[in-house]
C-alpha cells in the first residue's frame, strides 16, 4: 500500500511516548463527550467569548454572560481545560490554539455539524452495521435502502448539514477541474450522481455550449431541477433518471465526456467495478471519463488522510453500508478490471481531491 510522503511519515512509526500513548487512548474512550462538550462550547458561544476578551473570563463571567448555570459552565470548562480547547492563567481562561480551529477552521465547523445532525445516532449501530454489511444506522430516519433514497425526506437540519459537507469538499475543486475537463473540448457532458446540479451549472455557465445530462436517482433529480431551474444556462442541463444499484441499468450514449464526482465513494470495490463497466460500454475510443475523489493516500497533509478514513464509517454505518473513502490503488483497480485504462492523474485540486483522467484500453 503506497501512501504520500505525509501519510507515511505518520502511519510508518511509533512517535509517541508511553504515557502519551496511554493519554490517547483514554481520549478515544471518552470520544463522545469529547465531541459533544466541544460541540457545545461552540453552540453555547464561550469559546467566542473566550476569543473575543482581551484577558480572558473567569467563570463567575461566563456566567453573567451567558443564560448558563455556574454548574453547566463549570463542568464545560473543566471537561474542555483537559481536552485542550482552553486554557487557564492567574485564575482566568483563555481560547487554546485547538479551541481557535473549533471556531476559525470552516472544515472544522462543516465536519462538525454533519457528525452530530446526521452520523452522531446512526453511528451507535457501526457495529450491527459491519456484520451485516447494511446501514444498520440509517433506521434512525427511515427504512431506506441507502441514505441517497431518503435525502428528500431527511429533517432540514439534516438535509443543511449533509449537503454542507457534500458541497464544502466538491465546491472548492470545481474552477480548478473545469479547467482541466474543458481543456479536452467537450461539447455533451453525463454527469453521474449528479446530486444537487452544482457540477452542471458550473459547466454551463464555463461553456457556452455544453450540454450536461446528469444521471441519477428519479427522486434526487426532483431536488436537482428545483435548484438548477432559474440558473443561467439551465435550458443545456437534462435530466435522466436510473438507479445504478441495479445492474440492468445502461448508461445513455453519445457522450464526449462522462463525469463522476464523489459518485463513485458511494458504492463498492464490485459496483464500481460494474458501474465503470456498463459506463465503458458506450464510451467511444475518444471518449473521456473524468472520475474526481479525495482518495485518503494521496493527500498532502496527513490530518486530511485522518478525517476522510473516519469519513468512511459514515458510509458503513449510514450511506450504504459498503463503500468507503477508497485508496487510489482500489480505484485504479477496479478501473482497469472495467476495461479502462488511467491516462492521466491531477492531485491537490481544492481540498484534496485528485482528478483521474480515463479512456477505454
Amino acid at each position: 500500500m503506497k501512501l504520500f510522503p505525509a501519510p507515511e511519515k505518520r502511519y510508518t512509526e511509533e512517535k509517541m511516548t508511553a504515557p502519551e500513548a496511554q493519554r490517547l487512548a483514554h481520549e478515544i474512550t471518552f470520544g463522545p463527550v469529547v465531541f459533544q462538550v466541544s460541540r457545545l462550547m461552540v453552540k453555547f458561544g464561550i469559546l467566542q467569548l473566550l476569543l473575543d476578551s482581551e484577558k480572558g473570563l473567569t467563570a463567575e463571567e461566563i456566567v453573567e454572560k451567558t443564560s448558563l448555570s455556574r454548574y453547566a459552565v463549570q463542568v464545560l470548562l473543566e471537561s474542555s481545560l483537559t481536552i485542550g480547547s482552553v486554557l487557564h492563567k492567574d485564575g482566568r481562561f483563555e481560547v487554546s490554539k485547538t479551541g481557535w480551529f473549533l471556531l476559525n477552521d470552516p472544515l472544522v465547523r462543516v465536519n462538525m455539524d454533519f457528525n452530530h445532525d446526521v452520523n452522531y445516532l446512526g453511528w451507535f449501530s457501526l457495529e450491527e452495521s459491519l456484520l451485516n454489511g447494511c446501514p444498520e444506522g440509517l433506521k434512525v430516519f427511515g427504512p431506506w435502502r441507502t441514505i441517497y433514497e431518503g435525502l428528500s425526506n431527511l429533517p432540514e437540519q439534516v438535509q443543511n448539514s449533509w449537503f454542507a459537507f457534500d458541497h464544502f469538499y466538491s465546491n472548492h475543486s470545481f474552477a480548478e477541474a473545469l479547467n482541466i475537463v474543458f481543456d479536452y473540448h467537450p461539447l455533451t457532458l453525463l454527469d453521474v450522481g449528479g446530486n444537487t446540479g452544482r457540477w452542471a451549472m458550473c459547466c454551463v455557465a464555463h461553456h457556452p455550449e455544453i450540454q450536461v445530462t446528469i444521471l441519477d436517482l428519479p427522486q434526487q433529480l426532483e431536488l436537482m431541477k428545483q435548484q438548477t431551474r432559474h440558473a443561467p444556462g439551465a435550458e443545456r442541463i437534462h435530466a435522466y433518471g436510473a438507479d445504478l444499484l441495479d445492474k440492468n441499468t445502461t448508461f445513455p450514449a453519445g457522450f464526449d465526456a462522462i463525469w463522476m464526482s464523489q459518485f463513485l465513494d458511494c458504492f463498492s470495490e464490485e459496483e464500481i467495478t460494474g458501474i465503470l463497466a456498463r459506463a465503458s460500454a458506450v464510451m467511444r475510443q475518444d471518449s473521456l471519463l473524468f472520475i474526481m475523489e479525495t482518495f485518503w493516500d494521496r493527500q498532502r497533509f496527513e490530518t486530511a488522510a485522518y478525517c476522510l478514513t473516519q469519513i468512511s464509517l459514515y458510509f458503513t454505518a449510514l450511506a450504504n453500508g459498503n463503500s468507503k473513502m477508497y485508496h487510489s490503488g482500489d480505484m485504479i483497480r477496479c478501473i482497469e478490471t472495467a476495461g479502462l485504462k488511467v491516462e492521466n492523474i491531477q492531485d491537490g485540486l481544492g481540498k484534496g481531491h485528485s482528478l483521474l483522467v480515463c479512456k477505454k484500453k
